[in-house]
């Protein structure tokens, strides 16, 4: 059964408590292929250790996938956390870390945004109209690039992979959309994301600096399909998060 199913329940808790409580591991790129641009791409790591990716949407703050920040039902410490900023190799790059109580989940998405000090990087545009069907999409991330035990396959250089958006009522679509949800679902094109990935962006293919942000990239199956949360509809969330 595919890791969506863990979202939606997700979901549902969400949209009763307006928190996140969840421990499913993190979703890399199997295969794709290397990116050479993607200064908005941010590595989050717990422990020191390679757990999701994702984007730099303001100079203060990131967005990444609510279930990148729990472990067992319960939220990983702000000290345990920290991401690499400013180079698409994680072994380069800036260190930052969350700002204390510096995190704010989406009530609606599996979406956490968090607060940093200043980055010194350029930030990804958010979209502010919705992915249609056909659409050719990019998304991004240092995830595991095998199946399997995918904690030893993490990749230390970022990886990208094509995918195109298909219809929320489209059979492969089963457990990752549901009317009137809030997530949009991918098919491979080439390479799919997978463990590593999870908090990802899923970008609008387009000149280098023009690019938009359309989604955070959630979960997939490894093979064929993937879904992620739909920006556009958490711009009112984000907006207000971002400017207090």
């Amino acid at each position: 059964m595919v890791r969506r199913v863990r979202v939606l329940l997700l979901t549902a808790l969400l949209l009763v408590t307006g928190s996140v409580m969840s421990s499913a591991p993190a979703s890399a790129v199997i295969g794709g292929s290397k990116s050479t641009y993607a200064p908005w791409a941010v590595r989050m790591l717990v422990d020191g250790k390679p757990e999701c990716t994702g984007t730099a949407v303001a100079p203060q703050w990131i967005i990444s996938a609510s279930h990148c920040f729990f472990e067992q039902a319960e939220p990983i410490a702000d000290k345990r956390i920290s991401f690499r900023v400013g180079s698409l190799d994680m072994r380069k790059g800036i260190t930052v870390h969350p700002v204390l109580r510096g995190r704010v989940g989406s009530a609606r998405a599996d979406m956490m945004l968090i607060k940093v000090p200043p980055m010194k990087v350029r930030t990804a545009r958010l979209a502010t109209a919705g992915v249609h069907p056909g659409q050719a999409v990019r998304q991004y991330g240092w995830g595991a690039t095998c199946t399997g035990d995918e904690n030893t396959c993490q990749s230390p250089v970022l990886k990208q992979s094509d995918l195109r958006v298909l219809r929320p009522d489209a059979p492969r679509c089963d457990g990752y959309t549901v009317p009137g949800g809030s997530d949009f679902c991918m098919a491979k094109v080439s390479g799919v994301p997978a463990g590593g990935d999870s908090g990802g962006p899923v970008m609008s293919i387009a000149p280098r600096g023009t690019e938009t942000l359309l989604g955070v990239f959630d979960s997939s199956d490894r093979e064929k399909t993937a879904g992620a949360g739909e920006i556009s509809q958490q711009l009112a969330w984000i907006s207000s998060v971002i400017r207090g």
